[in-house]
């Protein structure tokens, strides 16, 4: 499985706002963001030109590091919202949040992305009954999401639930019984991700 293994905490400086990439590190005063607000690298103070693409692809790269996904991923999530019947921005940005990593983490079953990843990997997580180890796995209205029955990380991810102070509206969470259930598709205003999809859009359009 191909995974970017670069350091979080620079994606959060490079793109200059937190991206909520470490969990509850990102809480903290240990927070990147907080303690070095500019980008990393020599040359991360100096002042940069904002042309209109270097605006679109900062865009673009914001979303795929605030998903985790890679560049191919992500060019082949576009490539499909494109194809579906609305507005392609939005489109792109519902297949993104019904990533089953990223469900767990609005469920607050994850402290971040990366985590919610390795507890799908390890195959401590069942939808509609069957363990489901894929991290893109697409959830659908209707799907129940529970932990694996004798799942050793069940104190980690009770941990991870203290951190969520609401679960969205198009997702229903029991944090006792660690269980979860898709009601529907969000919708764009029910999306917290930091991102302009129309900018991305517009890049991808050239």
């Amino acid at each position: 499985m191909a995974r970017d293994t670069g350091s979080q905490c620079k994606m959060c400086r490079r793109e200059g706002q937190k991206l909520f990439l470490k969990g509850e590190r990102c809480f903290t005063d240990k927070c990147a963001i907080e303690r070095r607000n500019y980008p990393p690298g020599d040359h991360g103070r100096g002042r940069q030109k904002q042309s209109e693409y270097r605006v679109q692809l900062r865009e673009k790269q914001k979303a795929r590091r605030y998903y985790g996904v890679l560049e191919k991923q992500f060019r082949s999530y576009y490539a499909k919202a494109s194809r579906q019947e609305g507005v392609t921005g939005e489109n792109l940005l519902r297949l993104l949040e019904a990533r089953f990593d990223n469900v767990l983490v609005r469920l607050g079953f994850a402290g971040s992305r990366r985590q919610a990843r390795q507890l799908i990997r390890h195959g401590h997580w069942t939808v509609n009954g069957r363990r489901v180890d894929i991290p893109s796995y697409q959830v659908r209205e209707g799907d129940v999401i529970a932990i694996k029955a004798g799942s050793p990380s069940e104190p980690t991810i009770r941990t991870a639930t203290e951190l969520t102070s609401a679960v969205p509206a198009w997702l229903q969470a029991d944090h006792d019984g660690l269980t979860a259930k898709v009601l529907r598709a969000p919708e764009r205003g029910e999306i917290a991700a930091p991102v302009q999809e129309q900018l991305i859009v517009e890049l991808y359009s050239k």
